[in-house]
């Protein structure tokens, strides 16, 4: 039975790689271009095509240069010059980098710039707590539109609560938090990633999606029990449950998200996230058991424009204790999430892969 259920795994990632190819072939209208710094696009004997990361972390990791991916056509030629983050032609992507998940983070923007129809208008914003990453992603992708931000972790190190996985309590996990303050004051819109995922389609749909009168947009999940998310002693305390009345609450992944930074700003969120984290801490007892989440779900949770579910095909990481292998969502499918404990760069390397895992691996920069 075993050897039934491995194969049925293998056979649907399969599957779902020959129902995908077509569609992702689609999304290449950009030309991938070799670098001038390197040989051919397949060649490794170029010692300039691979990046060393800092002593501290020298041997542990070693990146392949990406190509240089170009627009196309008939992308918006850009209004403000060629590196200016004000540029209203821009898409805005912010997404963490540090050590421990540099590889995903790589990963993810190699994917973003893959699909994408005009890589050259797609604008990135590194949130950092180690500032001689901005290397690694000036090695790795010589033309990338991007600025790093460094976001200090003790503006939130007294605010985090313990949580079921030491990966959620990290500081940098809550830099989203910031991304209105953080970000420079012309830029009215981002779209926020995790480091666990890829794209796997046009990243300017998402990016055109509306929000209407909503600060942030996501898939959301109505299906799932939205109440496990806060603790007994939350759902007794009606000074507490009773922020959600009149609100028709649903579960959302803040992994992937459009979010209105103006709207953002005049309307002062990150306080509002920052006063439920104190209650967090301050409280009898405790409100929720999960990191980052839950203080996000007290403030936006009935109030989130939509997204079609395909931009968080989320969950392929397992659960956060024991880690699984987990099969898509139905539907169609435009960003992959391994949000969960179980991350597909570390499976591969330990030769014990789930098989969507195998969808990752070709936005994976990383070289021995």
């Amino acid at each position: 039975m075993l050897w039934i259920m491995r194969f049925s795994g293998f056979f649907s990632a399969a599957m779902v790689m020959i129902v995908l190819s077509p569609s992702l072939q689609s999304f290449h209208p950009a030309e991938a271009i070799r670098s001038s710094h390197g040989g051919d696009s397949d060649s490794n004997s170029d010692s300039d095509s691979y990046l060393r990361l800092p002593t501290s972390a020298a041997g542990k990791f070693t990146f392949r240069r990406a190509p240089v991916f170009r627009n196309a056509g008939d992308c918006r030629a850009s209004r403000l010059g060629k590196s200016s983050v004000c540029d209203p032609s821009l898409v805005h992507v912010a997404i963490t980098l540090d050590l421990e998940y540099l590889r995903g983070s790589i990963a993810a923007v190699h994917s973003v710039l893959q699909r994408s129809k005009c890589p050259e208008s797609v604008f990135f914003h590194f949130l950092v707590s180690e500032t001689s990453l901005e290397s690694v992603v000036r090695s790795t992708f010589p033309e990338l539109k991007f600025k790093v931000y460094y976001f200090d972790p003790e503006r939130v190190r007294n605010l985090i609560s313990s949580s079921v996985r030491q990966a959620l309590e990290q500081p940098l996990n809550y830099a989203r938090n910031y991304l209105a303050d953080l970000l420079e004051a012309c830029v009215n819109r981002v779209i926020y990633l995790d480091s666990d995922l890829v794209v796997v389609d046009d990243i300017s749909k998402l990016w055109s999606t509306a929000l209407g009168k909503k600060t942030i947009g996501a898939p959301e999940y109505c299906h799932a029990n939205f109440t496990k998310y806060f603790t007994e002693h939350f759902w007794s305390r009606p000074a507490f449950s009773g922020v959600f009345s009149g609100r028709n609450p649903c579960y959302f992944n803040t992994g992937v998200m459009v979010i209105d930074l103006a709207r953002w700003r005049r309307l002062g969120y990150t306080r509002r996230i920052e006063r439920w984290m104190e209650i967090q801490k301050t409280s009898a007892s405790r409100i929720y058991e999960l990191g980052s989440l839950p203080p996000f779900l007290l403030v936006f949770a009935g109030q989130v424009a939509p997204i079609e579910h395909r931009w968080n095909q989320h969950g392929l990481g397992g659960d956060n204790v024991r880690g699984s292998c987990r099969d898509l969502h139905a539907g169609p499918v435009s960003l992959l999430h391994w949000s969960g404990s179980g991350k597909p760069w570390l499976r591969l390397d330990s030769k014990q892969p789930c098989p969507l895992d195998s969808l990752w691996a070709p936005f994976d920069l990383y070289g021995h």
